[in-house]
């Protein structure tokens, strides 16, 4: 090999290392700041990832300093790949990975790039440059379980669930408390189809679920399929992520709203006032619900139940042992009220609380922990069907 080619190739050698040493460059407070976003579905999924990118959308258009990059559709396990091209190829200064199964790839990546800053959602992985959050919503399961109970004619219920983690197991739980708290025989029926996004599958199992004789649908799944599938039926449902009222106008009763949008603006800034760097996220995990503004109760902005179900949910009327008598419609509201306000006089797994197979999970007068809330595996009591990991 010859000196001038030897010359060559340790210049592409320098120039290469060099690349990837700027793009491995800590960013700078106050300076314009570029954010890559990682998504498991698309964008016009009208769920998950919609509600995450309209949230990014929010947040281009409140900081003029800002840029962003998106890749949608990233199947989890493949995170690695896109991270080292946004870090590398884009530039990117914050990597934020919008799924639980990028947990893994998230964190490897983060040890790789020590000088990058990392935002992994509803995860439980940190490292000093990178940071958690989770706007979550088994507050408000809770509050469309209390709808569903008073509503139900079979005392049926379906929920279409996505992939058996501890998010979707709490919600599920969360939704079977809440319509047992009017309705001691109502039951949650479960069919999990293992993906985050599949409007055939979501489909199917909602058309089996009606044959085994529920009438009102919660889910988690990606798309509005579940709401569709269930108002050609006539039946109630629950939208979930992002307003689904336009979908069903007669028959979404309620659903659950995510506002992402808090949790970006207030990382976000703080990352380019250098409040958030590098080294000091270890600690950060934002756990925002009713409360923070995280999330809201409803079908659509502003509509906590359907105005077409008010006067029914106003007629029904159940006895709390604190509360006294009152209609399930304002059962809802006190318990929006309580859960929204910072006191927290209320919470959906306030003890006693046994699990389906008669395990006291929640000890009498205590509330489950974080930790309890984000590991937990059993079912509560009324959850039918098929539970994988079930303690």
């Amino acid at each position: 090999m010859n000196k001038r080619l030897l010359g060559i190739i340790g210049l592409v050698l320098i120039l290469a290392v060099g690349g990837l040493l700027a793009a491995a460059e800590e960013y700078v407070p106050g300076t314009p700041l570029k954010v890559g976003f990682v998504y498991v579905g698309p964008v016009t999924d009208y769920g998950w990832t919609a509600a995450h990118d309209q949230a990014r959308q929010i947040c281009v258009d409140a900081f003029p300093w800002l840029e962003t990059v998106i890749v949608e559709t990233v199947e989890e396990g493949a995170e690695g790949a896109v991270i080292d091209r946004l870090i590398l190829e884009e530039d990117c200064d914050v990597i934020i990975t919008c799924s639980f199964g990028f947990i893994w790839g998230t964190q490897e990546a983060a040890v790789r790039y020590p000088d990058k800053i990392f935002f992994h959602c509803s995860g439980f992985l940190r490292e000093p440059n990178m940071a958690t959050y989770m706007a979550d919503f088994y507050q408000i399961y809770y509050l469309n379980g209390l709808i569903a109970g008073a509503l139900t004619e079979t005392n049926k219920l379906g929920y279409i669930g996505a992939v058996p983690i501890p998010e979707v197991k709490r919600h599920i739980s969360a939704f079977a408390l809440g319509a047992r708290a009017v309705n001691p025989d109502a039951e949650v029926h479960v069919r999990w189809i293992n993906a985050w996004v599949d409007e055939v599958g979501a489909a199917a199992a909602t058309r089996a679920l009606i044959a085994e004789g529920c009438d009102g649908f919660a889910f988690t799944e990606d798309t509005a399929t579940v709401v569709q599938v269930a108002a050609e039926g006539g039946f109630f449902s629950f939208g979930h992520y992002s307003p689904m009222y336009v979908f069903s106008p007669e028959y979404c009763v309620s659903g659950q709203i995510a506002h992402w949008e808090a949790i970006y603006l207030d990382f976000i800034e703080k990352v380019y006032t250098g409040e958030y760097d590098a080294h000091n996220l270890k600690s950060v995990d934002y756990w925002w619900l009713l409360q923070e503004g995280g999330v809201e109760a409803g079908c659509d902005p502003g509509m906590v139940i359907n105005p077409a179900w008010v006067d029914r949910l106003q007629g029904i009327m159940v006895d709390d042992p604190v509360l006294g008598t009152l209609s399930v419609y304002d059962l809802v509201m006190t318990r929006l009220q309580q859960m929204s306000d910072p006191g927290l006089s209320f919470d959906p797994f306030q003890g006693p609380i046994y699990d389906r197979t008669g395990t006291l999970r929640v000890l009498p007068n205590c509330i489950l922990s974080f930790d309890g809330l984000t590991t937990m595996q059993w079912a509560a009591d009324g959850v039918v069907g098929p539970w994988p990991d079930e303690p």
